[in-house]
């Protein structure tokens, strides 16, 4: 598939994007809470190298999505990152403890409710493309243009 799609996809990269470009940021801003400090509480080896490399994908990647810019190449990594959030975090709420008091299914649910939404955008765009307004269009019409340019002269 190319970079064509519906304009409305805009909405869907950008809060995805957004998402993870906020995150990543916020594991440098926060390191105890969200960088190594909490990979290293989920029992992550060499936390800070994970954390900081986690972060650094995540504001690159997110960036890329939010302009269309190699979108599809760009969710890959997020979509790995996310299945590792929701397997290292949120499955083992399944437990006892649960989210805040909340045991079993319903206390995963809600913490990880913004995890599975991200999980379905990077499928989407995964499936649909970047849509209509991104830079990934933008540079496939250009392409177009000039290959039928070549083919006209």
């Amino acid at each position: 598939m190319g970079a064509d799609g519906p304009g409305a996809v805009v909405c869907i990269r950008v809060s995805v994007g957004l998402v993870f470009l906020s995150e990543g940021i916020q594991k440098f801003l926060y390191p105890d809470k969200l960088g190594p400090g909490r990979f290293d509480k989920i029992g992550i080896p060499a936390a800070t190298f994970f954390a900081n490399l986690d972060g650094v994908v995540e504001i690159v990647c997110g960036t890329l999505i939010v302009v269309g810019l190699l979108t599809r190449l760009a969710a890959i990594p997020l979509l790995i990152d996310i299945i590792l959030a929701i397997v290292l975090t949120k499955l083992r709420e399944l437990g006892p403890g649960g989210f805040q008091g909340v045991q079993g299914f319903w206390g995963m649910a809600h913490d990880a409710r913004t995890d599975f939404a991200m999980l379905c955008g990077l499928i989407f765009l995964l499936w649909i493309g970047p849509g209509h307004w991104s830079i990934d269009a933008i540079i496939t019409r250009m392409l177009a243009a000039g290959v039928a340019g070549e083919q006209v002269s």
